[in-house]
């Protein structure tokens, strides 16, 4: 079998060997390694290994001076059943549940690449590094205080990245969110059950609206009036989250859309009253969300707007 061993074979071999330290059976990267045949840093080279993959570890020695372990990886790999090796690494750089502030480092490594991604010439893959090092964290601290917003931002990296990648695609210009396909939301649902009426479930709910979406609106009234009761719906659903403001202020902004959409269809009645509620929305954003300066500041310029017949939406000139 050479290095290539089932999982469930090399699962109760780990059991085996580490019956007695449970806590080395699994660990993560918070640096890029070389896996190798043999524990030497001259030894063939079997693939490179990036922050944050999921190692379960199933020896260990010490060759000139330094810890080796011999680890079991499995790799993803796009379209194609998932790689499983085996190989050894140096100790330098892997995290377990034995080392002292474990939890802290993991994060402090996924923060740092979360970073990276948001620079300009940042590290390459450094998003993907930073989903799986909080989704590590996740499972190997489950009982940190870092656990619950780990397990967000893993989910949410994910969420965006993919929804970069559906944006880009043709059927992402359809108006009919129908016509696209949704995105995978199962890890945002996964952190709405595990942590129910928290911070995080709030998050995640603002995240999945993103599935409920149109996409080009083409004119029609239809699209923005849907998604502003969606939005209005979350705000009034979960008045203490961060996307609270956030949430009114969209449904407000398509309410305003929504009057001049009618508005150039000579439909003035429904313009009237689209203009009507996006005012009233505005102003309880600027009265209940005072302290949120930016939310209050754009809620205000949106109703300057709306007071002195501004288009908002369209290419509308006097």
């Amino acid at each position: 079998m050479g290095n290539r061993l089932t999982r469930p074979l090399l699962l109760l071999l780990a059991s085996a060997l580490f019956a007695f330290q449970p806590s080395l059976r699994h660990g993560t990267m918070v640096r890029e390694a070389s896996l190798r045949v043999t524990p030497r840093v001259d030894a063939e080279k079997l693939v490179n290994l990036e922050r944050g993959r999921d190692l379960i570890i199933l020896d260990q020695t010490n060759v000139e001076n330094q810890q080796w372990l011999r680890v079991y990886v499995m790799i993803p790999q796009e379209e194609r059943a998932p790689r499983e090796i085996t190989g050894w690494i140096t100790g330098k750089g892997v995290v377990t549940a034995a080392t002292t502030n474990g939890d802290q480092i993991v994060y402090g490594e996924a923060v740092d690449s979360e970073n990276q991604a948001e620079q300009r010439g940042g590290r390459k893959g450094a998003a993907l590094d930073a989903m799986r090092l909080y989704y590590r964290l996740t499972e190997i601290f489950p009982s940190s205080p870092l656990a619950a917003e780990s397990m967000w931002r893993a989910a949410d990296i994910r969420w965006q990245l993919e929804k970069a990648e559906v944006l880009a695609r043709p059927s992402a210009r359809e108006m009919d969110p129908d016509a696209r396909t949704p995105m995978d939301d199962q890890n945002l649902k996964q952190l709405q059950k595990k942590y129910p009426n928290s911070k995080w479930a709030d998050l995640a709910a603002y995240d999945l609206i993103d599935n409920k979406l149109c996409g080009n609106w083409k004119g029609l009234a239809i699209c923005p009036e849907k998604e502003s009761d969606i939005y209005e719906h979350y705000a009034r659903e979960h008045p203490r989250s961060p996307k609270a403001a956030e949430a009114l202020y969209n449904a407000a902004w398509r309410q305003a859309a929504l009057a001049d959409i009618y508005g150039i269809n000579n439909e003035t009645a429904k313009s009237a009253g689209a203009r009507k509620k996006a005012i009233v929305l505005a102003q309880e954003i600027s009265n209940q969300y005072a302290a949120l300066e930016d939310w209050k500041a754009r809620a205000l310029a949106l109703i300057y707007k709306l007071e002195q017949g501004i288009a908002v939406y369209g290419s509308q000139r006097e």
